[in-house]
């Protein structure tokens, strides 16, 4: 079990590398299955070659005594537009301020390379979600098919 109520402080993010591919690909997966109950892996094939797929993009993952706890990346969405995507925290973990640590980065990165709006969506049921975003300053734009859309200017 991992503890990271313990000392947050001593979380470390970092870009993605090839060797962290199969820790974050199990850790997203966990995420997901535990929130739907059960998961199809064919349904993400992003997370089957990570590099590859966000080569455009930043892929940051969030480390602990050498356990990957969390994850988050950003892709291009529109010229000075990029997407939130791929954020999941270890369960063990969440309410520790990683999230919201991989966020502040991503932000951080998404203003360095000019964009003026972040955007993002989770599913319509993930409340816990859904309050993250409102708590970090994004802001409903839509709703439909089950999904909730999000913005926040930069």
């Amino acid at each position: 079990m991992i503890d990271c109520m313990h000392d947050p402080t001593e979380i470390s993010i970092r870009l993605f590398s090839p060797a962290d591919q199969a820790a974050a690909r199990a850790l997203i997966l966990a995420g997901l299955q535990e929130h739907w109950g059960t998961l199809d892996p064919t349904l993400n094939p992003d997370l089957d070659d990570i590099a590859r797929h966000y080569v455009h993009g930043v892929f940051l993952t969030a480390w602990r005594a050498g356990a990957l706890v969390g994850t988050g990346a950003l892709i291009p969405e529109a010229p000075g537009v990029s997407r939130i995507v791929r954020m999941s925290v270890d369960r063990e973990c969440r309410r520790a301020g990683i999230g919201r640590r991989i966020l502040n980065r991503l932000i951080d990165h998404a203003r360095a390379q000019g964009d003026r709006c972040i955007v993002l969506e989770t599913t319509a049921t993930w409340q816990d979600a859904i309050s993250f975003y409102l708590r970090c300053g994004f802001h409903i734009t839509g709703r439909g098919d089950g999904e909730i859309h999000f913005a926040r200017d930069l």
